[in-house]
């Protein structure tokens, strides 16, 4: 997921860098949402493994 968001923000600046503006929103907008959930999946993780005790880090 984390994967698509970079390539989502990859097309975002390129888009943007030629002039098109809203290719470049929509694909900042869909990079910034797919970020947000990757960082809840995330941190969802480590609270779960955190609970159980098993060490992440």
């Amino acid at each position: 997921m984390l994967r698509w968001a970079l390539i989502f923000f990859v097309i975002s600046l390129v888009a943007g860098a030629l002039g098109f503006t809203g290719i470049a929103a929509g694909a900042g907008r869909i990079a910034k949402i797919l970020f947000g959930l990757f960082l809840v999946i995330a941190i969802v993780v480590v609270l779960i493994a955190i609970s159980i005790g098993q060490a992440v880090f």
